[in-house]
């Protein structure tokens, strides 16, 4: 144990010789715990936890797909009101639209929400 004090006081001696080393060294330390940090939070939210919901593995996403196109085609709300009032297997079903509008204004256009 004598000899890791020493150490200790040793190490601590040469990072208060070397102030901008120690800066750089703490801010690298700082910044890349932060980073796992975050990284592992959004990991752990999206893929390890389960979805805060009943029987979650029952969950079901519906979509049409056309010849033409390579992915998923969204719904539109009519579509969604004859799959909501036809079902009688599902026990809710809900609705959600994800993207992003654009509003114009003669020749020019915003991207909004």
């Amino acid at each position: 144990m004598g000899t890791l004090f020493q150490d200790l006081k040793y190490g601590l001696r040469m990072l208060a010789k070397n102030p901008g080393f120690t800066a750089v060294a703490v801010l690298t330390l700082a910044l890349g715990i932060g980073a796992n940090t975050a990284i592992f939070s959004a990991v752990n939210a999206l893929f390890l936890r389960g979805l805060p919901v009943q029987n979650a593995g029952a969950l079901v996403s519906l979509g049409f797909t056309h010849k033409k196109d390579v992915g998923l085609s969204l719904f539109s709300y009519p579509d969604f009101h004859d799959v909501q009032s036809q079902s009688n297997e599902w026990a809710d079903l809900f609705a959600y639209r994800w993207g992003f509008d654009a509003l114009s204004d003669g020749d020019r256009a915003d991207q909004i929400g």
